[in-house]
C-alpha cells in the first residue's frame, strides 16, 4: 500500500465491527476516559509503516478508539493520515484517545517540546490525550544495533536529569499540548522520587504485563498512588525483536492453563490473555496488522468476561518472566539488563 492510497482512502465503520459506545473505559482523576484496550504501533521490525498505518484506520471502523504511539517507531507521519481520515469520516477528536511517547535523544530540556511538536505534526493533532516518557534513560542506540552494543554516552538513571525532563513535560500540559503525562519502563524506586518531586503526577505508566509477567509490586504501587497501568506485550510479544529474544523466554500463548481457557470458550489463546488483563485492571494495548486479530482483541473487551476461577489459575502461572529487557539501553560497566529494573533496590538519586 501506497503513502497515498494511505492517505486518501475514507473511512467508513465497519458492519461487523463493535460499537465504541459499548467499550469499558477506565476513569482518570481528570474525569477523562481511556478506552479499557487500544492498538499498539510497534511493528517497524517487521510491517511497514503504511501497513501499520493501514491498520490504524481499519482499527477505528471497527471500533477502536485508543491508539498507543511513538516517535521512535518511525511511523507516526503515515499513522497522522489515517488519523486525519478518521475525523475527516465523523468521528469526533474527544472520542479518541491517542498517546505518544518522547524518545531518549530527546530528553534535554531544549528538546522536549520540540519532538512533542513534532509529534502534534506528524500526527495531525492539536493536543496528545497522553505523553510519556519512552525510557527513564537517556541512552540513545542506534536501530537494530546488536544487544551487546553500548552508546559510550549511555548512563543510569540520574534524578536530577530525569526531573529536568520532567518539568518540560509538565510544561507542555500547561501549554495545552497535551492532556495529561505519563512513565514508562520504570521501577518503584524511580516512581518513588518522581512522585515526591513532580508537580504533575504521572497519570499512566507503561509496563510490559502479561499472564507469565504480572509484576505485582510494581503493579500495586502505581495503583495505589493512581496510576493506571497500561500494558505492553499482553500476548507475551510474539512479534518482538529477535535481538530482544532469549533461551529462558516463555511462550504465554501456549501455556497450559491459557489453552485450556481458550479451548473452553472457543476462542484463540491470545483472546485469554486480552481478558484477564482487561478484568486485571490494566489497559491492554496489544499490536497486529491483521484483522482478525485485532478485532479479537476488541470483542474480548466486550464479550463475557472469565470467571473467577480462571483469574485465580492464572494468577498462579506468573512466572516472572521479563521479555523486553532492555539490554541496549545498558552503560559501560553495567553487570546485565537487571540493572535497567533496580532489582537491588539502589538508583542514583
Amino acid at each position: 500500500m501506497t503513502t497515498v492510497e494511505t492517505a486518501t482512502k475514507p473511512f467508513v465503520p465497519a458492519p461487523d465491527g463493535v460499537d465504541p459506545a459499548t467499550v469499558p473505559t477506565k476513569t482518570l482523576p481528570t474525569g477523562a476516559r481511556v478506552p479499557v484496550i487500544g492498538l499498539g504501533t510497534f511493528g517497524s521490525d517487521r510491517y511497514s509503516g503504511e501497513e501499520v498505518a493501514a491498520a490504524v484506520m481499519d482499527a477505528a471502523s471497527v471500533g477502536y478508539r485508543h491508539f498507543d504511539c511513538a516517535s521512535v517507531y518511525g511511523n507516526e507521519a503515515l499513522i497522522g493520515q489515517s488519523l486525519q481520515a478518521i475525523l475527516q469520516g465523523g468521528v469526533r477528536r474527544e472520542a479518541l484517545w491517542v498517546t505518544s511517547k518522547l524518545w531518549n535523544d530527546k530528553h534535554d530540556a531544549a528538546d522536549v517540546i520540540a519532538s512533542c511538536e513534532q509529534t502534534l505534526k506528524d500526527l495531525r493533532l492539536d493536543y496528545l490525550d497522553l505523553y510519556l516518557v519512552h525510557w527513564p534513560f537517556p541512552n540513545y542506540h542506534a536501530p537494530g544495533v546488536d544487544v551487546t552494543a553500548r552508546d559510550h554516552k549511555a548512563r543510569p538513571y540520574l534524578h536530577e536529569n530525569y526531573l529536568r525532563t520532567w518539568r518540560q513535560m509538565e510544561a507542555l500540559v500547561d501549554r495545552g499540548l497535551v492532556r495529561h503525562i505519563g512513565t514508562s519502563n520504570m521501577t518503584i524506586p524511580k516512581l518513588e522520587l518522581v512522585l515526591r518531586d513532580a508537580r504533575i503526577k504521572p497519570a499512566c505508566n507503561e509496563m510490559e504485563l502479561h499472564p507469565h509477567f504480572q509484576q505485582p509490586e510494581l503493579f500495586a504501587y502505581v495503583t495505589r498512588n493512581g496510576i493506571l497501568p497500561i500494558g505492553y506485550s499482553p500476548i507475551g510479544s510474539p512479534s518482538r525483536p529477535e535481538r530482544d529474544k532469549t533461551r529462558d523466554d516463555t511462550v504465554d500463548t501456549e501455556d497450559p492453563v491459557i489453552v485450556a481457557i481458550a479451548e473452553r470458550l472457543g476462542v484463540h489463546p491470545a483472546v485469554v490473555c486480552i481478558k484477564w488483563a482487561i478484568q486485571h485492571g490494566q489497559v491492554p494495548i496489544p499490536f497486529s496488522v491483521k484483522r482478525s486479530q485485532y478485532l479479537a482483541s476488541l470483542q474480548a473487551a466486550v464479550s463475557a468476561p472469565l470467571t473467577d476461577e480462571d483469574l485465580q489459575q492464572i494468577a498462579r502461572i506468573d512466572r516472572n518472566c521479563r521479555l523486553i529487557k532492555g539490554q541496549v539501553f545498558l552503560w559501560e560497566g553495567s553487570r546485565g539488563w537487571e540493572d535497567l529494573w533496580d532489582l537491588d533496590g539502589r538508583i542514583t538519586k
